[in-house]
Order: structure tokens, then sequence, then C-alpha cells
């Protein structure tokens, strides 16, 4: 990677260019982000997944740049017009926009006035008008009256017309209007008259009339006024004041005051108004949407991440059950590993209200599939379910638990369902998936479409591919943070294991199959296609449970096995009492075993890890109840306070979903007392929390919440343990354009 371009990543991210060549030349050999981040700290300085991940954005960023620059220089050298100095120039050119720019005046054009015009012979006019001398405009023009130009008006206007398109592909002319629109544009939106009182269009009503500095505007209101536009209900405008933009415009460019200066200014408005304005619109269009795409992205993939650490129940033996009406519920029984034993239907709820038997059938599978914990989805019917379980006594504890089944159906319908359960229907396919996710909600959840999860905010209205990737960085990155046990994890999870093709993945499987699990990391070297790249990449993030040297169920890389056993022998211990025996590990220093391979953050990564090797870094799970009675939305009065779970965050708040089939919303401004820009300050996904109702909506299916709580000034999420109650009822039968707009901003600051 050239020296300019890695020193333009150093100053955009605030990092060193040792970093920057580091992460360039690991990324180059096959380093995943993950391994960088963890197991190349000293490289990297101790840089976060987040700030590499970055780095390598921008280097994509620079590489797709260069590629773009080969193909400018080779269409103006066709056109013979490469000089050596604008060669130089495109050479040194770090900024796309600026490249662009560069290009535009050489740029192939279809025809335009411009070209019509000096087809006609009018560019000599056009330059003696542009020098803006004493010379008379119309007497010029008069000398290019001829058979193609009628008279001197059609003169003056071609002449204009040539000079307008000088204007729009001028450098100063364009960052000029780029700098006003920058500072000063402003989004409106407006219904269209014939689609006003549509049922469809009132979900955009608060745009009807809708006017916002595009500076201030956050990306949910961009985002939603682009779809309705592109639904056809809405038409949406970036402006600048005109008379100001003209303004500043003939400062930089009329140099006297006299006939042709007037001409060059007419010639200035017709650019203005017809190329420039529209052009720079279209490009602050496409930047606004992008830096709204990226937010969304950002927002999504964070609640991805929290819905992929959510606690996991652990190794017990479970019941799944999958709510429903008329259809009946799904229940199903589970082994601690994820086994399906049992399937059954029960329809405790209208039409049938076969309560007492279903009761009778859920006691009977608890006790002979000695379940230790119950499941059951948070859609339709999920309330009236949590009645059911929590009102039988099974004469042992047994835990509830409510689960996120968004994406469940999707799960059940796919090729990987039919590949695991090819003898069973969706239905029982969906209960399963919601059963494991009990068990293990990031190893059931990696086999779903993240875009199907349902944690975000516009997710089809973004750049798609963007979105994937971002998605599946977030995935890889919560795979590796956890690791994976290699003798129980499925070809799906282990796909995404730093250095682990989906390939190599399904050949780990297939050998552990045959071979009767993995005994150390060392067997991984065996697997077919998994070479020594591979095995660099994986091995510190795939665990062996049980395996005879205790380093394989760790983070602890076997390149740095040497270490822990240079460890021991300096205690005079082994390395399983370096493990159990806290005060042996008091006796090592750090220093003591840093070398030039290995440094001070390894050493000490080492050290943390032997104090909980294998412990999964995910917090317990915790029993969760709704209130008793509240089961529709017409249960809730303002005021009134109610425990929920949050299950979606956005930048304009949380959705908390509080027991009444429909989520309430907490506006940021409710999430706490203080003032708080980012709703993640407040709460986290899957977070438990006590609610104050504001309003209810029941027409228009709105709920208004507050967490704020006058007494702390935090939300108040303790008082869950012990739910409000009300009087039950019996159960009745839901990148790389970002770096551009940054760096507009930082040039027009300078």
């Amino acid at each position: 990677m050239e020296l300019k371009y890695s020193q333009k990543i150093a100053a955009e991210l605030n990092v060193s260019l040792k970093q920057v060549s580091s992460i360039y030349d690991l990324h180059t050999e096959g380093s995943t982000i993950p391994f960088i981040a963890r197991y190349r700290k000293e490289a990297t300085g101790n840089l976060d997944e987040v700030v590499i991940g970055n780095v390598i954005d921008q280097v994509k960023y620079f590489n797709e740049l260069e590629k773009r620059k080969e193909t400018v220089l080779k269409t103006i050298e066709e056109a013979g017009k490469l000089t050596p100095e604008l060669k130089q120039r495109i050479d040194n050119c770090v900024s796309a926009t600026e490249l662009e720019d560069i290009y535009l005046p050489y740029k192939p054009k279809r025809k335009t006035k411009a070209t019509v015009a000096i087809e006609k012979g009018l560019e000599p006019l056009a330059k003696i008008l542009f020098e803006q001398g004493n010379n008379n405009p119309e007497e010029e023009a008069a000398k290019y009256v001829t058979e193609q130009v009628k008279d001197i008006s059609e003169a003056l206007q071609g002449a204009r017309d040539i000079m307008a398109e000088w204007i729009a592909e001028n450098e100063v002319a364009r960052n000029t209007i780029r700098k006003l629109f920058t500072e000063e544009a402003v989004v409106t939106a407006r219904v269209l008259t014939t689609k006003k009182d549509e049922e469809d269009a009132q979900k955009y009503r608060d745009y009807f009339e809708f006017k916002e500095p595009l500076a201030q505007s956050p990306s949910h209101r961009i985002l939603a006024i682009r779809r309705g536009e592109k639904e056809g209900f809405l038409i949406m405008d970036i402006n600048i004041e005109k008379e100001a933009a003209i303004e500043e415009l003939k400062r930089k460019f009329i140099t006297a005051s006299n006939p042709a200066s007037q001409q060059l200014g007419l010639a200035i408005e017709d650019s203005f108004a017809r190329l420039l304005k529209p052009s720079i619109e279209t490009e602050f269009r496409m930047l606004s949407k992008t830096k709204a795409d990226e937010e969304a992205i950002r927002v999504f993939a964070e609640n991805l991440r929290q819905l992929l650490l959510a606690s996991p129940l652990g190794r017990k033996r479970i019941m799944a059950i999958d709510p429903g009406f008329r259809t009946g519920c799904k229940v199903v029984c589970l082994d601690e590993h994820g086994e399906f034993l049992k399937y059954n239907t029960i329809f405790p709820h209208a039409p049938q209200n076969d309560w007492n038997a279903a009761t009778q059938i859920i006691k009977e599978l608890v006790a002979t599939f000695n379940i230790e914990a119950i499941g059951y989805g948070n859609g339709t019917a999920s309330k009236e379910t949590e009645q059911l379980v929590r009102g039988i006594d099974f004469g042992k504890p047994v835990a509830v638990f409510m689960v996120n089944e968004s994406g469940a159906s999707i799960y059940s319908a796919s090729e990987v369902a039919r590949e695991e359960f090819p003898n069973e229907d969706v239905t029982v396919r969906g209960a399963i998936s919601i059963g494991r996710r009990l068990l293990d909600p990031l190893s059931e959840l990696v086999k779903i479409d993240a875009k199907s999860i349902g944690v975000g905010q516009y997710q089809h209205d973004v750049n798609q591919n963007r979105l994937k990737e971002a998605l599946d960085q977030t995935v890889e990155s919560c795979v590796n943070f956890v690791g994976v046990d290699v003798n129980t994890a499925s070809k799906h999870l282990l796909m995404y294991v730093s250095g682990l093709s989906a390939t190599v993945a399904k050949n780990v499987v297939e050998y552990r199959t045959k071979h009767g699990g993995f005994k150390n990391r060392e067997e991984l070297k065996k697997v077919s296609m998994l070479g020594p790249k591979a095995f660099e990449q994986c091995a510190g993030f795939l665990r062996i449970v049980n395996a005879a040297n205790p380093l394989d169920n760790s983070a602890v890389h076997p390149e740095s096995y040497h270490v822990v056993e240079a460890m021991a022998k300096k205690a005079n211990s082994n390395v399983p009492e370096l493990i159990q025996n806290a005060e042996i590990r008091k006796q090592i220093k750090a220093k003591d075993f840093v070398t030039e391979t290995i440094g001070q953050f390894t050493i000490e990564d080492i050290l943390k890890e032997l104090e909980k090797p294998g412990r999964d870094p995910r917090s317990a799970i915790e029993e969760f109840r709704f209130a008793d009675g509240v089961s529709t939305m017409a249960d809730l009065k303002p005021g009134m306070k109610v425990p929920g779970i949050v299950t979606n965050i956005t930048n304009f708040g949380a959705f908390v979903d509080v027991g009444v089939k429909q989520d309430g919303l907490v506006h940021i401004s409710h999430l706490a007392n203080r003032y708080i820009s980012d709703p993640n300050e407040a709460v986290k996904l899957g977070q438990k929390v006590m609610a104050t109702v504001v309003e209810v909506d029941i027409s228009r299916k709105r709920i208004a919440l507050s967490l704020k709580d006058a007494e702390s000034g935090r939300p108040d999420v303790k008082k869950t343990e012990k739910p409000a109650t009300v009087k039950a009822k019996k159960p009745e039968p839901m990148n790389a354009f970002q770096a551009k707009l940054m760096e507009l901003k930082k040039n027009f600051k300078e």
C-alpha cells in the first residue's frame, strides 16, 4: 500500500503508521480481524476489533480508488489530453470526490447544450466572454452567425451554455456549492396531494410538511422520508438558498463590471439552476443515504451483537413451547445438548380451551424427560402460555423463560433445518429452534440469516451488500469472543470461527464423527484442507473440553503453550496446578516472560485466561415474568408500572415488550433522567426493565413508555425481581462514502 494512503488512514483514524502497516500486512497474509485483535496485540498496539476493521475498510476504499485512477488515466490518455501535470495530480489524489472533479471535464459526455454549441463553433466566443474583456458581446457574437447559428441571440445563448458547463465542471465552483450544502443544506419533504388521504400514506404524515437542516437530520428520518418517496407518497428535496449560492459563485468568477461579465453572470445563474445544484444535490442525497445506511447498519450490528451474546441457560434438559391459539401450542423436549427427544401438541387456548389436558401432558413430559427448565416463544399466545406453565405444580423447581422467537419461522423452513430434521415438519423445527435458543442463543442464531432476526431499523432500505458484510463480521466477532466447543458445535457455528471456511467446517464435523471427537488441538491438523495458516487462525478459538492438556480448553493459543510451561517450571509446578492454584499464579511476574516475539499484552492475556480457562464470558441467565393480568393494550393505563424486556434498540429509543402483544416505545428522552445521545448508554437488548406507561393509543397500536426514575435519576431495572401486579383475569382466547463525508467536513473546516 502506498505511503500516502497509509498516512491518510493513520491521520483519519488517529493511529500510527506502524499500526496501519502491521494491520495491512497481517490482513494481506490472511489473518482475520478476531485473530489480529486477540493474538497480535503487540503488532497493533492493542487496538480493538472496531479500529482494526476501520483500518481494513479504509484500505479497501483506497484499493478501489487506485482502480478508479487507472480507468481515469486510461480514458484521458486515449482522448489525447493527459499532460504530465494532470497525471501527477491524479497520482497524488487521495480523495474519490477530488478525483471525480478532476476527471469531470475530460469525461465522455452524451450530447448536452454545451456540446451542441461547441459543434456550432461557438467555443471561441465563450472564451472571449469568460475572459470578461471590454469586447462588445453583440459585436463579437455577430461574427459567429452562420447557417448553423441563426442570429446574435442564439450565438450568445450558445456561448452561455458552454460557460455554464465550464462552471459546473470547475472544482472551485463545485467545492463552493459543496461547502454550502455541507453547512446550510435543508432537507424538505411534502406529501403528494393525490396520495394524501390514502390509508398507507398516514404512516408518513409526520413528513407531509417537513423541513430540517440536513446536518441535524438523524439517519432514521432520512431513511423514513426516502422510503415514503420510494413508495410514492412523499417528495424529498435537499436545498440551499439559491440567491446566496449564486452570489458566492459570482464572487469566484466575475472579475469585471462590463457587458461580458453580465453574460457570464447569466451563465452562472443557469449553471447553478440547471447543472450544479442538481449535481451536488444528487451527491448529497447519495451521501446522506450512505451515512444513514451506515448508522442504521451500526445500530443493527450492535443489536445483533447483544442478541448473539445473550445469556445462555447452559446444559439443562428443557421443554420448549411454540405458543399458538387455533393450531395449538407445539411442545418439544430436548436433552442438555439440544438433542430432540419428544414432540406433542396441546390446545389450552381458544377455541379448544383444553386447559386440563394441556396441563396433564406438560406435567407428564416434565417427569418423563426430567425437564429442568421451560422456554416459551414470545409470539402469539405467549402470555397465555406463560400463565399456563407457571400455574402447574411440578413437585420440583422448574425455571420458566420467555424466548425471543424472531426468525424461528425462517429457520424452520430453511435448508439448514431440513438438513438437521428431515423427518419433522416446520412446526416441530420451529419449537426445537426456540428451545435451542434458550440453551445457547449464539449457537442457534448463527443458522439464521441475520437480517431475519429483526433487531434493526429500516434494514430492508439500506445497502444490502454492506449490511450483510457488517452482520457477518458481527457474527464472526461474537463466535470468536465466546469460543467454540469443537466436539459439539454445528458446522454452521464452526464456519464463523476464525480461519475456517464452510468447507473446512464441514470437514471438521465429518472428522470428529468418524474418529469420535478431537482429543487435543494438534489433532485439528489432521482435518482435510485445514492447513498451517487455518490452524494458526482457528486454534485459539476452538475448545476441547476434558482434554489432557487443560490449555486446549482455554483461549491460550498453542503458539504460547511454551510460555505457560515456562511459568509453571519457574514456580516449581505444572500447568494443571498453575491453573488451579491462585497462590502459585501470584508468584508469576509478567515482565519475566516478555521476549522479542512475545510482549507484555500477550503475557497479561495469558495470565488472565489462566484464572478462568474456558469460562463462558457471557453473563448468567435470569428468570423473568410479566405482570399478572396484563394481557392486552386495554389493560395498560397511564402511570402504571410494568416489567418488560428490551426487544429492539434504535437511534430514537428502545422498544420494550410488556406482555400485551404490542411492544411499547421508550423515546430516547425517556430512557434516563440525564441527557443521552445513544440509547445504548441506558439499555441493552434483552435487559429486564420496569417501565412506566405514559400513553396508550389503541387505534394506532402505539404504547409510549418511560424508564425515568425520579429518585435515582437512572432507569429502574431492579424492580423486575418483584413485578407489579394487577388483578389477574382468565386468559382470553407482532465505509467508504462515510469516509468521503468526513473528509469533506474536515476540508471545509480547514
